[in-house]
């Protein structure tokens, strides 16, 4: 692994962008050409070895409580600055007081030490949190070169300032952030292009210890956890960043607060390259929500009107965990959804002009994914051969579901290998031997945890051992991982896209259900050893290119004129 830093050779304005994109050198495909067979998919578990010792304590009790089934966020980020990236697990509590009353239900942060060997540094860093806490989001706010972390949870929202010195202020209280609802998830990005990150915080229904209906089956004395029909749905929040550690409410005047739903989940990207970040939000059995930013400071909810609220059949499903990238490098982002077994895991194909289409049986992921139930998703390039793969955590929601439904609670994960032709191929039983374990699985991050240019993940499970999939893949394929540092504002480059050839993609921590993942932009680029060109837009507008860039290394790009 080399580390670098190169400084731009050219500086476009972002008025000179039409003819900058028609260049047909930069538009060439120097990674993706047609391949004759799929470079393999391989991972093996290291947690144990790696000293990453955590079970998600849920807290399953005989009264069915919703959010016992809905933990699990998990946050991987590097909140030290020494170039590894470390990870952090939100965590359940008491019920039905919502205390974490014992070490058991603390949130932990592992610190990464290098050769995937973790240390435990919950208490060091003063993290452990307090609440049922449900997801995590990192990023840094204040554009002080360390990234900070928001944590969600059941009427428990925290908001750690990172202090630069191993340790994080709760500053939720004075930052203005409210604990008013049942949140699930949270997502950090810009929405007004000022150079701060905003927030978007995803709350999902109207319930309380004291508001837990039955449901089940008195007779037989077998309870099970509501369907989700049963809760009202919530608004979600816009907070935007003042730049002096606070952040204001905007979610009415944004126009977010007209728009109820069982949110779950949270991604961002640009689908209309309008230069402005876009929401999409997974919402449980209801249509989910596309946020189209007006650029005014206003957001449009056009989820119906642009393809992505339903499938084609016109019903919802229990859409959970979401990212929105380009899997067919056309350089537009893609929406991936997963749902639960027999409503297939939605693949949203971006056409261009603010539409989208049902991809999901075209794809094939519609016949690959129908008996999986899913919760977290991403798409990555897993084997470095240029296309982004689909990696999703598997398991059903209710441990009793076997006893009236031809589906399996615990399940093990599932790798879809993008075939490049628009397709996906399930490779999940060549993934290696322990790649087969049935867990409750729930939420995942991706980085790269040992700096060898692979894709790694970690996943959590109810009251099981958390999982750390180091990537194993053979094929000798290259690769670059571009990071952002530096400037005055935007520090950690959130929102700024990048294209090498066909490929595009974006710097963002929201991916998958209620977690982040916040280590740079990662390309796969199979056997090319020189890229001719990079090319990074920042959400200031200014366009960037790189010429004659080594692969295989963890480029840091610094904004030109900051």
């Amino acid at each position: 692994m080399r580390l670098g830093y190169m400084a731009s050779r050219r500086q476009f304005l972002a008025g000179s962008l039409g003819a900058f994109y028609s260049s047909k050198v930069l538009k060439k495909d120097f990674t993706t050409n047609a391949r004759s067979t799929l470079s393999p998919v391989r991972f093996r578990d290291i947690a144990q070895s790696a000293g990453l010792k955590f079970i998600l304590e849920n807290n399953p009790t005989p009264q069915k409580h919703l959010i016992e089934s809905m933990a699990g966020g998990v946050a991987a980020f590097d909140y030290n600055g020494d170039g590894l990236t470390d990870i952090f697990f939100t965590n359940g509590a008491s019920l039905p007081s919502l205390e974490k009353d014992c070490p058991k239900f603390f949130n932990r942060m592992f610190r990464n030490e290098g050769g995937m060997r973790f240390t435990d540094v919950t208490e060091e860093a003063g993290v452990a949190g307090l609440g049922y806490s449900m997801g995590a989001a990192a990023g840094d706010y204040d554009n002080d070169g360390c990234v900070d972390l928001f944590v969600v949870g059941v009427y428990r929202n925290i908001l750690y300032h990172n202090l630069g010195n191993g340790r994080f202020e709760d500053v939720t209280e004075k930052a203005g952030i409210k604990s008013d609802k049942w949140s699930v998830a949270a997502g950090w990005f810009d929405f007004n292009n000022d150079g701060l990150l905003d927030l978007f915080v995803v709350n999902y229904a109207s319930w309380s210890p004291t508001n837990n209906r039955y449901c089940g089956d008195k007779s037989r004395n077998l309870r099970t956890y509501c369907h989700p029909m049963y809760f009202e749905g919530l608004t979600n929040t816009l907070y935007r960043n003042r730049g002096d550690g606070t952040f204001e409410d905007v979610s009415e005047r944004a126009g977010i607060s007209q728009h109820h739903g069982r949110g779950m989940s949270v991604a961002f990207a640009d689908y209309d390259h309008d230069g402005f970040m876009d929401v999409f939000v997974t919402n449980d059995n209801q249509e989910n929500f596309l946020f189209h930013n007006r650029g005014n400071g206003t957001f449009e909810e056009v989820g119906v009107m642009a393809g992505v609220a339903l499938l084609n059949s016109g019903q919802p499903v229990s859409s959970m965990g979401t990212d929105f990238r380009d899997y067919d490098n056309d350089g537009r982002p893609d929406i991936s959804v997963v749902g639960l077994a027999n409503e297939t895991f939605p693949l949203f194909h971006n056409l261009g002009k603010g539409q989208f289409e049902d991809a999901t049986y075209p794809s094939r992921l519609s016949d690959i994914t129908k008996g999986r139930s899913g919760w977290s998703t991403g798409f990555f390039d897993l084997n470095n051969d240029g296309w982004k793969d689909l990696f999703t955590t598997c398991s059903h929601v209710d441990p009793n579901v076997e006893m009236f439904q031809a589906t399996t609670y615990k399940q093990p994960n599932g790798i879809f290998a993008n075939l490049g032709e628009g397709t996906f191929r399930d490779v999940s039983g060549q993934a290696g031997e322990d790649f087969q374990m049935p867990r409750a699985h729930r939420g995942c991050a991706f980085a790269d945890f040992n700096n060898d240019g692979k894709i790694d993940m970690v996943v959590t499970s109810l009251q099981d051992q958390t999982e750390l999939w180091e990537n194993v893949s053979p094929d000798p394929n290259n690769w670059i991982i571009i990071k952002f540092i530096g400037t005055k504002s935007n520090r950690d480059g959130i929102g700024a896209r990048v294209r090498i050839g066909n490929q595009v993609n974006h710097m963002t921590s929201a991916c998958g259900y209620a977690s982040s993942s916040h280590f740079g932009v990662h390309f796969g680029l199979r056997k090319l050893e020189k890229i001719p060109f990079i090319e990074i837009k920042w959400p200031s507008g200014i366009v960037q290119v790189l010429e004659d860039v080594k692969a295989n290394q963890i480029l840091q790009v610094r904004e030109s004129g900051k």
